[in-house]
């Protein structure tokens, strides 16, 4: 299959292939890796050998394929299936969206997705495709079979919204040339793509754009067990020992994330390191956590600043914009960070009104509601 050149045609511009093919001119046709779905997938080789920079340690601690992606069962079978069904078709699977709050794995999964199609991923951000002509140069270098990969998709502009519709549904994209009486449209035809969008806000995206996808999945919050095969794997990545209970400690103070489990084992790797030993034990676990703020329940300081501010207000709700104005911190922050936890945790009740602390809340920061007959009340702050 040859490159073919940029020209009209017909009344439709073929999109120019890019000339990234190998020394001997031969063209670059691959769509689907037939192995990559065949069983368990393989491990990479000499992951756990990396060592130091940070950076490259990073990018390991990623699964590589579906078989070292742990948790999601429904989700990972889903995409086997998906993908499956595609390389038996020889053509690109449907467009993908993963919803989510943030951490759960949703870039991952778009990386494992081009990996085992045995494409090139290209990826950006909602915000970075400012104008339709960003969005344009970038559909018109795709290669039949790539994967587009859009993180925080729902902020989208509306104008680049639009024209990906007729990308993703004909392969297509019309461009208009020229303004005023000497206006015209000029058709421009792109490869079969698959688009993986990702966002942790799916209510954002409007029905049309929402109902392009073929395929749409939403991660939730990670049990424990499941955290824990992901912090064991890590750790063996990193070079550090890591034993069951400092395992167990971490994996249930991460709030089902495992963004956030990454981060508490590098801490705990760090003071390892620091006081010569190899393994991460419990003990050292639970001084990691103790340093950095995180208490038994998982909450660290802005949580109990929120329940302290809510403890204040009780028995009368508080209002969002009154508790931003408390605690020093912006609305959409308390609604899209700290705030899914305390709900999931049973820690803060949202009413009509406002939200409320419950007596498990009052328990974890050690109040009772009879604590507040007076007028001594610390700021959420103290």
């Amino acid at each position: 299959m040859q490159p073919r050149a940029c020209g009209a045609q017909n009344g439709v511009v073929n999109a120019q292939q890019p000339e990234n093919d190998p020394g001997d001119g031969s063209p670059v046709d691959h769509v689907f890796n037939a192995g990559a779905l065949a069983g368990p997938l393989a491990s990479s080789d000499g992951i756990g050998e990396l060592a130091a920079p940070e950076r490259v340690t990073e990018l390991g601690l990623r699964p590589s394929n579906l078989g070292q992606f742990v948790g999601q069962p429904g989700i990972v079978a889903n995409l086997r299936v998906h993908l499956g069904a595609a390389q038996g078709r020889n053509e690109p699977p449907d467009h993908v969206l993963f919803c989510g709050p943030p951490g759960l794995g949703k870039t991952s999964l778009a990386r494992i997705l081009s990996e085992e199609l045995g494409s090139e991923l290209h990826a950006t951000s909602g915000p970075a495709l400012d104008k339709p002509r960003d969005l344009v140069g970038l559909l018109t270098s795709l290669k039949r079979g790539d994967v587009m990969f859009i993180d925080e998709i729902h902020r989208l502009p509306i104008s680049v919204e639009e024209y990906l519709y007729t990308a993703m549904e004909d392969f297509r994209v019309e461009m208009t040339i020229d303004s005023g009486p000497h206006a015209r449209v000029l058709p421009i035809t792109v490869e079969p793509f698959t688009l993986v969008g990702a966002t942790t806000r799916e209510g954002l995206l409007s029905a049309p754009f929402r109902a392009r996808f073929g395929l749409i999945e939403r991660l939730d919050p990670y049990p424990p067990s499941d955290l824990e095969l992901i912090l064991h794997r890590a750790a063996g990545i990193l070079g550090i020992g890591l034993d069951d209970e400092a395992a167990k400690l971490l994996a249930k103070r991460s709030r089902g994330t495992p963004r956030i489990a990454g981060r508490f084992l590098k801490r705990a790797r760090d003071r390892a390191q620091v006081a010569g030993v190899e393994v991460i034990t419990g003990e050292l676990a639970r001084t990691t956590l103790k340093s950095i703020g995180v208490d038994a329940s998982g909450l660290e300081e802005m949580d109990r600043r929120i329940l302290r501010c809510l403890a204040q207000h009780f028995p009368k709700p508080a209002a969002l914009k009154t508790i931003a104005a408390v605690i020093g911190e912006t609305e959409d922050t308390i609604e899209d960070v700290f705030e899914p936890h305390l709900l999931r945790s049973g820690f803060v009740q949202k009413t009509p009104r406002g939200r409320m602390i419950s007596p498990a809340g009052f328990s974890v920061i050690g109040m009772e509601p009879t604590d507040l007959s007076g007028d001594t009340l610390p700021l959420p702050f103290e």
